[in-house]
């Protein structure tokens, strides 16, 4: 079920919160909501699921317009809010069961889903304690495990992996990947390299508008036009100096040790050609032998601090 989002607006006290947003999110991919605090990304969330009405536009899921969905459209939409709330005292399965029924899982599936979801969110281990007693990564789990037990076609994820451990991490990854091939799934958060690892494609917001769109390759390799190299460099007196030096350079924006390999430097500058001139002439002036000089890819660190950075100018 494709969620169509066009001309989406909504204002706070007559500041605009979503400006004229548009796009879809389409069955079979997972989408990272990308954006600074403020930007609009929760407020965006919550029109998609028809819990605040937008000022101007609509969403639409599978075809129908949410502000006129029935019990049955809603049904098929899961979510795991950012705040994720859960009834504290309640065992983990009698919770499961619950929402369950409420979702309006046929009484006879209620115990197999709990199983499947038991065993697909990693609940094993504390399935019986309460809900009180679990630690912050088990209780995003099992606010993960009510988002799916009645099998949506969509999900609509707030910060999914706040809380978890590295290891958690990779299992809730490979989760959301695996539920993303026939489903579609909305997953904001603000941790970068979720973003790179699970979604299969970008929409960056920032002040309330679009500032990107695309998948998270194609993002860092639009940014490589800011002529981003690399460049090895040996050099006596340390790597302070080295960037120092290169920074004094008009041509060159940017310079930065790579911390993991010692005599590699990441170079930035308007133009591809002008930087690699700078470094060389840096390099023969310092007399610094070069050894590498490259073209170097952007990170999505990179991509994101650019462009809403450049939103958020008068």
């Amino acid at each position: 079920m494709d969620i169509r989002i066009e001309h989406l607006s909504k204002s706070y006290d007559g500041r605009p919160a979503v400006d004229d947003i548009s796009f879809t999110a389409r069955t079979g991919e997972v989408l990272g909501l990308l954006g600074p605090n403020g930007a609009g990304k929760t407020t965006t969330m919550r029109m998609v699921l028809g819990l605040l009405p937008p000022d101007r536009g609509s969403v639409s899921i599978g075809g129908i317009d949410v502000s006129t969905a029935d019990r049955n459209l809603r049904r098929s939409i899961g979510y795991l809010p950012e705040s994720n709330p859960l009834y504290e005292d309640m065992p983990v399965l009698d919770l499961l069961r619950f929402t369950a029924r409420v979702q309006g899982v046929p009484n006879a599936r209620v115990n197999g889903r709990l199983r499947d979801m038991v065993d697909a969110c990693g609940l094993g281990p504390e399935k019986h304690k309460r809900v009180a007693e679990l630690s912050k990564g088990y209780r995003q789990r099992v606010g993960l495990a009510q988002a799916l037990i009645h099998e949506p076609r969509v999900l609509i994820l707030d910060e999914p992996t706040s809380g978890l451990d590295p290891n958690q991490l990779l299992e809730i990854r490979s989760l959301i990947q695996e539920l993303g091939r026939d489903r579609t799934v909305i997953f904001s958060t603000h941790i970068l390299s979720e973003v790179e690892a699970t979604c299969d494609r970008v929409v960056i917001i920032g002040q309330g508008r679009i500032v990107a769109d695309g998948a998270p390759s194609s993002l860092r390799a639009a940014q490589v036009g800011a002529a981003v190299l690399r460049a090895r460099i040996e050099a006596a007196g340390g790597s302070g100096k080295v960037v120092a030096a290169l920074g004094n350079d008009p041509a060159i924006s940017a310079a930065s040790a790579v911390a993991e390999d010692p005599g590699l430097y990441e170079v930035q500058g308007t133009a591809h050609d002008a930087a690699a001139r700078a470094v060389f002439a840096t390099c023969v002036r310092e007399g610094w032998t070069l050894t590498l000089l490259a073209p170097g890819t952007s990170r999505l660190e990179d991509v994101f601090r650019d462009l809403t950075r450049s939103s958020q100018l008068p």
